[in-house]
């Protein structure tokens, strides 16, 4: 595509048959063709003319066409313009309100068994997966470190968060350490950043070991270095998300594959791609829209992640969303991802 068609827009026409093409594949699965827009249109446009449109519209990135069809189909940058600027967003029902209300209410005692019972209404009610971060203080706060030598290559790290908190990782080093080396490295990072948040943490990590580089021994440096990662496990247990409805997936042809499928509940199981992705929501002003290649993630490249932060007060304790295939219906699920977590921060600062 040349530079010069990415500047241009579509006209009011072309933005019209545009929506109506992704409306229809959205529904459908299949390669809209020039006929069928000129019916769904409501437009009194030839074929022709419909085909100079949809031939403008792919100079632009917009659509594209599948060698196999005569049709056109929507590309990332094509639902992109349409959740930013052309779908007419449906509201709940008043039934789906009622239903996520019931479900929220009387959950919040068991943090474990809210975050599961949002995600599986939020499957049930979408048809696709749903995903919901567990509610956590609004910020981590490292006490102190501690380091372990193990045999293996292997150093033991426990964290101490916040009052009480404390989780235990084990990192895969390049060599082994002797106790006094990790002893400097605890020493260090406990002084320079013991009562700070962990994300400021690992942030000043990284510039303050650029910056100590000639000072500091090699050996200290390296095992901070490796150090840095443990600080990012541990702002994300284990149980930090409940995901539910994965096997929806399957019901869209364009994920259904054997080989897909696998790598998509790989990337669900390890569970580092979907917290990426809800980590940078998490500070997002309202729902977020990831579209195919936007999450950054080849896995994601025939996905939609919707998200959306919810609070307490002024502060964002979690993240919630769905994961379906590209053509979801957005005018639906983006609204029903915002009611959800403003429904779900109502009912828990009523429970506070």
């Amino acid at each position: 595509m040349s530079a010069e068609a990415t500047k241009r827009a579509p006209s009011d026409r072309g933005r019209h048959l545009l929506r109506v093409l992704i409306q229809r594949y959205i529904r459908d699965g299949q390669p809209v063709g020039s006929r069928t827009l000129s019916k769904d249109s409501g437009l009194d446009l030839s074929p022709a003319t419909i085909r100079n449109v949809m031939s403008d519209l792919e100079d632009m990135g917009l659509v594209s066409a599948p060698h196999t069809s005569a049709g056109r189909v929507p590309t990332p940058q094509g639902y992109r313009l349409f959740v930013d600027t052309l779908v007419r967003y449906r509201q709940p029902g008043d039934g789906d309100i009622r239903k996520i209300q019931r479900q929220i209410r009387g959950q919040f005692d068991d943090p474990g068994t809210l975050v599961s019972t949002v995600s599986n209404m939020l499957s049930d009610i979408t048809r696709m997966a749903g995903v919901v971060t567990v509610p956590r203080p609004p910020q981590a706060t490292l006490r102190q470190i501690e380091f372990l030598p193990l045999s293996e290559h292997r150093v033991l790290v426990i964290l101490v968060i916040n009052d009480r908190e404390v989780q235990n990782r084990i990192l895969h080093t390049d060599r082994n350490y002797s106790a006094s080396e990790l002893q400097q490295a605890q020493n260090f990072i406990n002084e320079h950043y013991g009562g700070t948040d962990l994300h400021s943490v690992r942030e000043r990590i990284l510039k303050d070991l650029d910056n100590t580089r000639d000072s500091m021994n090699q050996a200290m440096h390296d095992i901070i270095a490796v150090a840095h990662s443990a600080m990012e496990g541990a702002e994300h247990p284990d149980d930090d998300y409940a995901l539910a409805g994965e096997t929806n997936l399957m019901d869209f042809a364009e994920l259904s594959d054997v080989d897909t499928l696998r790598r998509l509940f790989d990337a669900f199981s390890q569970k580092r791609l979907i917290l990426d992705l809800l980590d940078r929501s998490i500070t997002a002003d309202g729902v977020q829209i990831f579209i195919g290649e936007e999450s950054g993630y080849g896995i994601l490249d025939h996905c939609s992640v919707v998200t959306a932060p919810y609070h307490v007060d002024d502060d964002t304790i979690g993240v919630l969303g769905v994961i379906g295939p590209t053509r979801m219906a957005y005018d639906r699920v983006v609204p029903i991802v915002d009611v959800t977590a403003k429904l779900l921060e109502s009912a828990l600062g009523h429970s506070t």
